[in-house]
């Protein structure tokens, strides 16, 4: 095997580094952008700044390899993204309803106890992805949990029922939740796997008067520990 061939190829050393002080100049311009935006940091990115960060990512890619993409012309992509994106910063905060179109609204995830259903009686969620958002803030099942609400960068704000309040719920815990079943085979508080709702069932198949599915998990009922 040529390894000559492998990692150099046509490559000349002067290319190399070419391509080293390209990527220095445009990672630095990225830098500056993203400062300039007026983040402090990325944690979870609205659609709006993912739109960003793949438009500045693909500016920024093609002039740190390719020796005949000149950089300047790169970087006034760089300062219209900018521009644009201040742009649309300054309307959304002059109209709310701009802000809705561009950035979204927070969706309410769980209410009181049970998944917020679409209209058809649908869930528009993943349980496993909300579930292991739960695990993250040490909730075992979601009777602790008052109010869900998905927001526009991604996260979950959660709102708890005093310890007070906490009633059986849906268990989130996969050893517990794994283990459901159609037919009730010992009276007690069960939770319908789809929506949450709970209820205290007796022996046989039952279907659920909230989303009429027909799974259930044995619910729990423990304080939640923080």
């Amino acid at each position: 095997m040529d390894w000559k061939e492998v990692f150099l190829s046509d490559t000349t050393w002067s290319l190399v580094l070419q391509v080293a002080v390209r990527t220095i100049v445009m990672f630095v311009a990225v830098l500056l952008l993203l400062r300039a935006s007026g983040k402090k940091g990325v944690r979870q990115l609205s659609i709006f700044e993912v739109a960003i960060i793949i438009a500045l990512g693909s500016a920024a890619g093609d002039p740190m390899f390719y020796d005949d993409v000149a950089i300047v012309p790169c970087l006034v992509v760089f300062t219209v993204i900018l521009i644009v994106y201040r742009l649309i910063i300054w309307l959304a905060a002059k109209s709310e309803r701009f802000e809705s179109i561009v950035e979204g609204k927070p969706v309410t995830i769980i209410r009181d106890g049970m998944i917020e259903l679409g209209n058809k009686g649908n869930s528009p969620f993943a349980h496993d992805e909300f579930f292991a958002e739960m695990r993250g803030v040490n909730v075992e099942h979601m009777g602790q949990v008052r109010m869900a609400i998905l927001e526009t960068n991604g996260s979950v704000s959660f709102y708890y029922f005093t310890d007070e309040e906490v009633k059986p719920g849906l268990p989130v815990i996969p050893e517990l939740y794994d283990d459901h079943c159609e037919t009730i085979t010992e009276a007690g508080d069960y939770s319908c796997c789809y929506c949450g709702h709970t209820q205290s069932l007796a022996q046989g198949r039952h279907q659920c008067k909230r989303c009429d599915k027909k799974d259930w998990v044995k619910s729990i009922s423990t304080k939640r520990i923080t």
